[in-house]
């Protein structure tokens, strides 16, 4: 339990200090006109106030991420408490501040343009694939287990398949629809199911007969598999997630103030690290590694979802906690087919003001995702984990060389940078989805790879930097 109670301390002491670090690293502009005034549009241009947009950019990244993915990194042992707190200070919270301020200060630009503004042109092409099939991926596996959930709570009274086309028509409003018609409408009263069933387990859990285990090193995996480098691509949105950069322009849209980014972007990834930590903890108190594997194996994470907040919460409070289980991939799917409508409304230049021309992107954008719900949820998720922590990587880069540029302190985004584009390639060298070589020569040829990337990297920057700079970064001076 003093493991469990630290890390969360730990969490949040980060964003007093560590996020204000950042902050003034960055030199968010108090006075700068942001892009939900400059670019007033009415549908993703319009200003929220920072309590509606954290809680909206909260809902976002979150997904089933911060408790499907501690769910599967409770196999590993408390060693998984380690990266949640290490990623979500040092690199995932970092990511989405600086991806969020960095597309504030780029006209609300998404991953795509940034990369192609930041790292070249051929960057914007490889991301905007990476980026769609990571936002593609998200929407349907959002869409799937939230359904199962829901199937579960209902005791399978209503046909999944009912309850999957009745989440796809909300996506579907969700994506075409003006930003505060019913996703800031919505959003409070989803955040209040989400907040009361989270703290009511993390609250039963301290008072509860189970005990938290203690920080130890030892891989309690049942079945062996490496915590190199598995663990990174299963604990993804509770420590770092790609998914994420493609969120936060969506709120650079909405922000009424520079200076209110530390608490929507650095302040929102802390808080799923908590509600990470929160279900790590109360899969390794309720189950022994055995048990948790075959419940996570006879019925996906949600089954384990299920039985946690029964045992802890019983049928009501129990209920609650399923629904904010719920929520959360819910208020994820939508706004992902949303970001991918703006990725490929931004790629190909077609203004979003008409309501057609938003119907001819997303129709078929629901029409893939459709055919995607028949693939099994396993394999999906694999291609979305790989797809996600590459995408964190890019983003991270972009990230690096925005401060390389600015002659700022570049090493707080390019260390984990280094490490996560290291583990993507490990990742997809070693596994069967990707080359199945042997686990030890893949961390040779990840690390010659990485190196690569780094060189270039640098060659790239120092040329950025001797480019006149007016052409490579916001006019940081334009004060209003």
């Amino acid at each position: 339990m003093i493991t469990f109670i630290v890390s969360v301390a730990l969490l949040i002491v980060a964003y007093f200090t560590y996020g204000k670090y950042i902050e003034k690293l960055f030199g968010p502009m108090e006075n700068r006109k942001t892009p939900a005034y400059a670019n007033h549009d009415g549908i993703d241009f319009v200003p929220m106030n920072k309590h509606k947009n954290s809680l909206i950019q909260l809902l976002n990244i979150a997904g089933t991420g911060p408790i499907f993915g501690p769910i599967l990194g409770a196999l590993y042992g408390p060693v998984a408490f380690l990266w949640i707190v290490i990623g979500c200070v040092f690199a995932g919270a970092v990511h989405d501040y600086l991806t969020g301020m960095i597309s504030i200060r780029n006209k609300g630009a998404h991953i795509p343009e940034l990369a192609g503004k930041f790292l070249g042109a051929v960057s914007k092409h490889i991301v905007n694939f990476f980026a769609l099939l990571l936002l593609l991926l998200v929407g349907t596996v959002f869409v799937v287990t939230p359904a199962s959930l829901l199937s579960i709570l209902m005791d399978g009274k209503v046909a999944i398949g009912i309850i999957i086309a009745a989440i796809f028509v909300y996506y579907f409003l969700s994506t075409i629809l003006p930003i505060d018609k019913i996703i800031g409408r919505l959003y409070p009263y989803f955040g209040a199911v989400l907040l009361v069933g989270t703290i009511g387990v993390g609250g039963a859990l301290l008072f509860s007969e189970y005990r938290i285990p203690e920080l130890n090193f030892e891989n309690m995996h049942p079945a062996n598999l490496p915590i190199f480098p598995l663990l990174f691509f299963t604990i993804t949105c509770g420590a770092l997630s790609g998914f994420h950069a493609t969120q936060s322009p969506i709120i650079s849209r909405t922000t009424q103030s520079e200076s209110q980014g530390r608490y929507i972007f650095y302040g929102m990834m802390i808080a799923e690290g908590v509600i990470a930590m929160i279900w790590a903890a109360a899969a390794m108190s309720i189950f022994d590694g055995q048990t948790l594997s075959g419940i996570i194996t006879s019925g996906t994470p949600s089954a384990v979802v299920n039985e946690v907040s029964m045992t802890l919460l019983g049928a009501v409070g129990g209920t609650i906690a399923v629904l904010g289980a719920v929520v959360l991939p819910i208020t994820s799917g939508d706004t992902a087919f949303r970001a991918a409508r703006s990725i490929i409304a931004d790629y190909i230049k077609m203004d979003q003001q008409k309501v057609a021309k938003r119907l001819l992107i997303a129709i078929p954008l629901f029409a893939i995702s459709v055919a995607l719900t028949q693939i099994d949820f396993t394999l999906l998720w694999r291609y979305f984990s790989w797809a996600n922590q590459a995408t964190a990587a890019i983003a991270l880069w972009i990230a690096t060389m925005y401060l390389y540029i600015q002659g700022k302190n570049y090493l707080v985004s390019m260390a984990p940078a280094i490490f996560i584009t290291y583990m993507v390639f490990v990742y997809i060298l070693s596994q069967q989805i990707g080359f199945g070589l042997d686990l030890n020569v893949s961390f040779i040829i990840g690390l010659f790879l990485t190196v690569v990337l780094v060189t270039m990297f640098f060659v790239k920057a120092r040329k950025n930097r001797a480019d006149d700079v007016e052409t490579v970064v916001a006019v940081e001076v334009e004060v209003v």
